[in-house]
């Protein structure tokens, strides 16, 4: 299950309420970090017990505190929001008026009104915008040849080096992988990307690994697992405690 794909494909109202449905599967996968809640199962928080929708909800304001707090913290390269945007965006969820907030960060009501003005008119062009982009893609289909893979969210930063189509990704997985061993470690990025995004499929969600169950891992797909390991840390698909103790899909 691609939970990247699932998040970029979902709507904007399933964003906002921070988890999809999957009908045929019959779950609810948490957008955060993808923990799955079983529909007919029964959970249980402290002494109360809930369905699955309940339980993903609760789950939510547990782990997460909002949709809006997670979407707040995520990366530049996602939300194009300034370190002072997000405080301000942040001072006006929390109901503050504009001049408790020039009050709070040293400036001007009428500045704090114009930034807030800005904030309005952003999101009306992004409406805008992704309407335009909807309709495209409508256009174009969802053929293999035209559709990108999905980018990872902790991906360390992001470029033409991600323009990849599915079918580029399968054409070099054939070229790369032979009875699911690496043959060769690319040099070239886009390849480098797509080996990597295969690689750490081998990997569970929400599971920590030890550095020897990293490299068990690793030893099996390829030769030089330190490379492999290096680059997975290095393009944010690995985490890792600073003193190398435990691993962690990302």
């Amino acid at each position: 299950m691609n939970f990247e794909e699932i998040f970029w494909g979902s709507s904007i109202d399933e964003i906002k309420r921070g988890y999809v449905y999957l009908k045929k599967e019959g779950i609810y996968i948490c957008l955060c970090c993808n923990e799955v809640f079983e529909e007919g199962m029964i959970y249980q928080k402290d002494n109360a017990f809930m369905d699955a929708k309940k339980a993903v909800e609760i789950h939510l304001v547990d782990k997460h505190q909002s949709m809006f707090h997670y979407l707040l913290e995520m990366d530049k390269k996602y939300t194009s929001l300034t370190e002072h945007q997000k405080q301000l965006i942040l001072k006006f969820y929390n109901g503050l008026s504009d001049k408790d907030i020039a009050k709070e960060m040293s400036g001007s009501t009428s500045t704090v009104r114009n930034q807030r003005f800005s904030l309005r008119e952003k999101a009306k062009q992004a409406k805008i915008f992704l309407s335009l982009m909807e309709l495209l893609e409508n256009k174009m289909g969802q053929s293999s040849e035209e559709k990108f893979i999905p980018i990872h969210r902790s991906a360390t930063s992001i470029d033409e080096r991600y323009a990849i189509t599915e079918s580029e990704r399968e054409s070099y997985l054939k070229t790369y992988f032979k009875n699911h061993k690496l043959i060769s470690f690319p040099t070239k990025q886009k390849r480098i990307i797509i080996v990597l995004q295969h690689i750490i499929s081998y990997f569970e969600h929400k599971r920590r690994y030890s550095e020897k169950e990293v490299n068990d891992i690793l030893k099996e797909i390829y030769h030089d697992y330190v490379t492999i390991r290096r680059y997975l840390i290095e393009y944010g698909f690995l985490g890792r405690r600073i003193d190398g103790s435990e691993y962690w899909v990302k």
